[in-house]
């Protein structure tokens, strides 16, 4: 929604100042001009991009248009999970901990999370990072190395979809001057024909290189930025449940594991001590 309020004001902006300044909005609307710029671009993004990279820089637009999940709300749900999780395996053993990790869509604990179990990334990385713990094959000391690798691979491919639509925003204005070439030549060919008809054909030329400028630096590269917001986010939710698995590991009560993850968290979605103390105690009594 936000990104859909910026976009309309950057175009009423420039629209508003066209009209303002005597012009007529008609004489933007130039349809070839966006076939050969908007063309060109997604020819661009698919010459360059392996076919993940273009499904995942999809999936990143969509994300954005939604708003980020990460919210406050999600965050406390996350708390929650983990906290539910570190009780049982105190409490009862690692081994406790089986069902919920190999098959987590029939696990009574997420079950009771939706928007935590629909994350399937987190699912699978908190999965993947207590699996190892249950099942003996690692120490508690050297699951940050595994941890840490699993981020880094996730970080890598959150920059890939960003850097090709960036290559593709910054290569805009080359596309406009091409679309303005293009109109040139055909200016050109009809250079003996009325001048009414000459001066329309130079300005839907120059419409191309005002598209190719415009949509750079008022649209594809503000996208890029924002995904860059996205992506970060949901590194943070990660590093989240990491800081959290890994100090329960090293032998942290659940409770003081659950509070290494909120101290983690920036101020904008962490909630306070009194109130995760206050969710805990929820939890609790409803347990008992």
């Amino acid at each position: 929604m936000i990104i859909l309020i910026g976009t309309i004001i950057v175009f009423a902006s420039v629209l508003g100042g066209f009209v303002m300044g005597g012009g007529h909005v008609g004489a933007l609307l130039h349809l070839s001009e966006l076939v050969v710029i908007g063309g060109a671009a997604l020819g661009a993004l698919v010459i360059m991009s392996p076919k993940k990279v273009l499904i995942d820089m999809s999936k990143l637009v969509v994300l954005a248009l939604k708003g980020s999940p990460y919210s406050k709300q999600n965050y406390e749900e996350l708390l929650k999970v983990l906290y539910e999780l570190f009780l049982l395996g105190r409490r009862n053993g690692m081994i406790a901990l089986e069902e919920h990790v190999m098959n987590p869509e029939a696990s009574s604990i997420l079950q009771k999370y939706p928007s935590f179990l629909k994350n399937h990334h987190a699912v699978s990385f908190l999965c993947g990072g207590l699996r190892p713990i249950i099942d003996g094959k690692i120490k508690p000391d050297q699951l940050k190395m595994l941890l840490e690798t699993d981020m880094n691979c996730q970080e890598e491919e959150h920059h890939a979809p960003i850097n090709v639509l960036t290559r593709a925003a910054d290569a805009m204005p080359g596309f406009g001057i091409v679309a303005a070439v293009r109109g040139i030549v055909i200016t050109m060919a009809a250079i003996s024909g009325p001048i009414e008809e000459i001066g329309h054909k130079v300005a839907a030329a120059l419409v191309g290189t005002f598209l190719g400028i415009f949509i750079s630096y008022g649209f594809m590269n503000p996208l890029a930025v924002n995904l860059e917001f996205i992506c970060a986010a949901e590194m943070c939710y990660t590093k989240c449940i990491a800081s959290s698995v890994l100090s329960f590991a090293n032998g942290m009560a659940p409770i003081m594991a659950v509070e290494v993850a909120r101290r983690g968290l920036q101020n904008d979605v962490r909630p306070s001590s009194d109130d995760l103390e206050t969710m805990l105690k929820a939890l609790n009594t409803a347990k008992a």
